[in-house]
């Protein structure tokens, strides 16, 4: 079996080795690139194409944050995990629109940084769990205050889509998933936005911690 490829951004030498000690310690990943700032991971990224980029947020010449929009951007394949101290909504949420696949604080146990890995490098979405009980919290509240349509609303491939979509699939892998074209996902995914009153990929994943969609990451 053929180990996860993976590139560490951080600014803290000290932090990125013992991410890469933590790392290299799986049966089944490597670090094979450390950036030690946004511009720099990008490059290692074009350069070696790993599987998952663990991104930090704060660094110099260009933060996380921007890394990750052009990153994703260029590479729609690789799989950015943000690993941050900041715990804060606002940081989630510009992190998640930019196209990140997990979202990790760097106060949580080293165990947490592996399952995250290999959760976002199968496709799926990692919430860190303490910031997911709020963001649930959160949605559930809005969702209450406008009224949450009923299931029904959707047909069966609109919530297949929609699920992909917050697992973290682009339109072209659900595509390919599901065998049909990506225009025709982008019709599922307008259709079912609109019916949902949903604006954005992030009201997509809170519906789906609400729905349970993502219990498993």
């Amino acid at each position: 079996m053929s180990k996860l490829r993976i590139v560490l951004a951080d600014d803290h030498a000290m932090i990125r080795e013992g991410l890469k000690l933590l790392v290299n310690r799986q049966t089944d990943m490597e670090t094979i690139g450390e950036a030690d700032n946004g511009r720099a991971a990008i490059e290692l990224s074009r350069e070696l194409k790993p599987d998952v980029v663990v991104m930090d947020i704060s660094m110099p010449e260009l933060n996380g944050l921007k890394a990750t929009e052009r990153l994703k951007k260029l590479f729609p394949e690789i799989k950015v995990l943000t690993l941050t101290r900041h715990a804060d909504d606002a940081y989630l949420r510009q992190i998640l629109r930019a196209g990140a696949a997990g979202y990790l604080l760097k106060q949580s146990a080293s165990s947490e940084l592996v399952h995250a890995i290999r959760a976002v490098a199968a496709g799926d979405i990692y919430l860190d769990p303490a910031v997911t009980k709020r963001v649930v919290a959160n949605a559930y509240g809005r969702l209450a205050r406008r009224g949450m349509p009923a299931d029904k609303d959707l047909s069966g491939r609109e919530e297949e889509v929609l699920r992909l979509i917050a697992w973290g699939h682009a339109n072209k892998e659900i595509a390919a998933r599901l065998d049909i074209s990506v225009k025709t996902v982008e019709m599922y995914k307008a259709r079912a936005m609109e019916k949902m009153g949903m604006k954005n990929r992030i009201d997509i994943v809170r519906y789906a911690l609400l729905k349970g969609w993502l219990q498993d990451t």
